[in-house]
């Protein structure tokens, strides 16, 4: 779909041949206007682009990088996560517990929520939950994010754990024996502690 629309756009590009006030071949003319259509085509192609993307990480389609400021550049700038929807079922500042913190905050991204909404037991690639983990008067003490990315780790259900302190710098990512370990117990339900997803 991507590769026809930018096909459309490129045959915008065909040079024109523009007359002068006499009918004359005015080659000055046909220069900018050859240099005012290709600037059109690359701002038009990199929509194209950035809206492919935007597209298929909200369908499933995985194209965030499995690395720890990544997914950080991810949730709190391309997407911040403080704008998607609360785990269902969730209010903010609800009881925690250990490893987490006393109060929680839980996000999840459209591909999540869908597969939670729709008790579908296991969320799709792309699905991403994000943490926010406080302390008991209120201080942010963590977040923590469970990402799906296919083929990522099968063994302990495709899912990249991090976590992060509140300004960003990673403690741990990856394959994160701590959280596996811990995440186990719930592995009926997708892995997941905060709520149903079946």
């Amino acid at each position: 779909m991507m590769v026809a629309a930018t096909s459309r756009i490129l045959a915008l590009c065909g040079t024109t041949r523009v007359s002068g006030s006499a009918g004359n071949f005015n080659p000055k003319q046909e220069d900018e206007m050859n240099k005012s259509r290709l600037l059109a085509v690359i701002g038009m192609v990199c929509v194209l682009v950035a809206g492919n993307f935007a597209l298929a990480l909200a369908g499933g389609g995985s194209l965030l990088k499995a690395d720890g400021p990544a997914v950080y550049e991810y949730i709190t700038k391309t997407s911040p996560y403080q704008k998607w929807a609360l785990f269902p079922g969730k209010d903010k500042l609800y009881e925690g517990r250990h490893p987490h913190g006393a109060l929680l905050t839980t996000y999840v991204n459209d591909v999540a929520l869908k597969g939670i909404e729709t008790k579908a037991g296991t969320l799709a690639d792309g699905a991403i939950i994000v943490k926010e983990n406080y302390m008991p008067d209120k201080m942010l003490g963590a977040v923590t994010v469970m990402y799906r990315l296919k083929g990522f780790d099968p063994e302990a259900g495709d899912w990249f754990w991090a976590k992060y302190k509140p300004n960003g710098q990673v403690e741990a990512a990856g394959k994160v024996a701590g959280c596996i370990g811990c995440h186990a117990a719930k592995i009926d339900n997708d892995w997941i502690f905060t709520g149903p997803v079946e």
